[in-house]
């Protein structure tokens, strides 16, 4: 699917005359000029109300960036990836995250195999595996009940784990406790076995390959500490179970292959909670509240791929992400969940947008002319209003925020949770109107304090308001920015779903690595920068060493 260059599509070229025209223009005006604006700018799915009313968008605007996504292909290239097409052109793959929420029944044919029939009977073996954990039917090596539940991973194998746990904490069990690692720096697995007990506890290797070096490694480490306190090898049977694709580096971890569930080189690391890679959250919650997890994901899916544009929540997050980071040159994007339970979304959707649409190439390799992925970065409001949101009102950045709120609170307390939810809205109020010299005045400040007491505002934002967290809530916002990610990616031009620059650091460690454990000074060949930090490293090292003989 050949596309023309993004600069010479005809709505782009349009878009770019209609910037001189709207740059200038605050939201101020846009909202004194549309007294409805704010009821018209807004849609709702899946129970999530989205208001995206205070983006420095016209209605001009507007249609010619769905005019883009058009001409961009973005519904064929949607239909594409429905219809389990190799859209993954660099690794020659299909991209169907989609099936793994497809209910019961579907169908869908990728290389002449039903992946819908096949993703089910991993759930049920999940489900059946997460109701004996759950159940104390699943016994460890010394007859005890498992109660600790250890998740090794890295990337997508870890990121979706530990976020979906803990957005989802309410609903899980209590008796259970689970911990995640994903660092190769020792301090993590460490903490993460402090005060745990080894015939008690479960270790979920997550790794496609069961290749990958931080993995393994921590995966090693755990082994060696269950084996050293319970004393036989048979153990590791019975409290190692494995997300896999690769059966014979399982069994040879010593991981009985009936105990490994299995997905596909069709699924992402960073697409990958709704797969295996959810083990933990399915025995966390429990496989009926999984089963709403995925049921909120399927429903946005069908709405992104039957929804008009103009009505189709993702294409429209998709294009004023475009219009805000290529017209009006915003480099990041701040996401603030006023709800504590998902502080780890952040992170969760810096990979998931970074890892996908931070590309230099287009498709056919061409090196773009224009600014592809942003910088997401976060951190749960009110927190953060004491913090960075100095920056977001009075900095010289503009830095477009997604507010993310809830109208019930699941741990009511007297007035906290109206307290918490009026700062969304006085947040979004303030980014967008911001406070006037002339207004400044008017509360009577010193002359030569008004210009620091100035805000400029007209800071985009967009509002996501659900009423409570819920399992199927959560499907569904995540979705929501998984499919806006595609959309992006496609006018971009870029493969959203491959991540080479994850490879080049991990290649060159892996050639650093000997000089750095070497017994003897081995002869550097790096630059001259890494040769001096290599020898420094070892000096540091024998320094250690020779305290300890002392």
């Amino acid at each position: 699917m050949t596309l023309t260059p993004l600069r010479q599509r005809r709505a782009y070229r349009a878009l770019d005359e209609r910037l001189e025209d709207v740059a200038d223009r605050h939201l101020r005006d846009f909202f004194a000029q549309d007294p409805s604006r704010g009821t018209r700018l807004r849609e709702v799915v899946e129970g999530i109300y989205f208001d995206y009313s205070k983006n420095r968008v016209d209605d001009t605007t507007l249609r010619l960036l769905l005019d883009l996504a058009t001409e961009s292909r973005v519904g064929e290239r949607r239909d594409a990836m429905f219809a389990g097409e190799h859209i993954n052109v660099s690794e020659d793959r299909a991209v169907l995250h989609v099936a793994l929420r497809s209910p019961r029944g579907t169908s869908l044919m990728v290389d002449g195999v039903d992946v819908v029939s096949e993703v089910h009977a991993v759930l049920e073996r999940m489900s059946h595996f997460a109701d004996a954990l759950r159940s104390g039917t699943w016994r460890g090596h010394t007859g005890k009940a498992i109660v600790n539940v250890v998740n090794i991973g890295i990337g997508g194998s870890d990121l979706g784990p530990v976020m979906a746990y803990e957005a989802l904490r309410h609903y899980a069990r209590r008796d259970l406790t689970f911990r995640f690692v994903s660092n190769v720096d020792a301090t993590d697995l460490v903490e993460a076995l402090d005060g745990l007990v080894a015939d008690e506890t479960l270790f979920i290797i997550s790794s496609k390959t069961f290749g990958t070096l931080e993995t393994l490694t921590n995966a090693h480490s755990a082994r060696d500490w269950l084996v050293a306190r319970l004393g036989d090898e048979a153990a590791v049977a019975r409290h190692f179970v494995a997300v896999s694709t690769n059966a014979a580096r399982v069994a040879d971890f010593g991981i009985d292959p009936q105990n490994m569930f299995g997905f596909w080189d069709w699924v992402g690391g960073r697409y990958s909670l709704d797969s295996a890679i959810g083990l933990s959250t399915m025995i966390a919650i429990g496989p009926e509240d999984f089963s709403q997890f995925l049921a909120g994901m399927h429903a946005i899916d069908e709405h992104f791929r039957t929804a008009p544009f103009e009505h189709n929540v993702p294409v429209l997050m998709g294009v004023l992400g475009v219009w805000n980071r290529n017209f009006l040159g915003c480099a990041t994007v701040g996401v603030m969940p006023y709800e504590q339970y998902l502080k780890r979304l952040p992170a969760y959707l810096q990979q998931l947008t970074m890892e996908s649409n931070g590309k230099h190439v287009d498709l056919d390799g061409n090196v773009v002319d224009y600014a592809t992925g942003p910088v997401y970065w976060g951190e749960p409001g009110t927190n953060g209003q004491h913090s960075f949101y100095q920056l977001l009102h009075q900095g010289t950045s503009v830095v477009p925020v997604d507010l993310i709120g809830f109208a019930r609170s699941l741990n009511p307390v007297g007035e906290h949770h109206d307290l918490l939810s009026a700062n969304i809205f006085a947040q979004a109020q303030a980014l967008a109107f911001g406070r006037t010299d002339d207004e400044v005045r008017a509360e009577g400040t010193p002359e030569h304090l008004v210009a620091h007491r100035v805000m400029a505002g007209n800071r985009p934002t967009n509002v996501f308001l659900a009423e409570v967290l819920t399992p199927r809530v959560l499907g569904s916002l995540l979705a929501l920015y998984e499919h806006a990610v595609f959309v992006q990616g496609t006018i971009w031009g870029v493969d959203s779903f491959d991540q080479w620059g994850v490879e080049l650091g991990k290649e060159m460690a892996a050639t650093i690595y000997p000089a750095l454990s070497s017994p003897s000074d081995p002869v550097l060949t790096h630059d001259s920068s890494t040769n001096a930090l290599i020898t420094h490293y070892r000096a540091l090292k024998r320094n250690e060493a020779t305290r300890d003989d002392v």
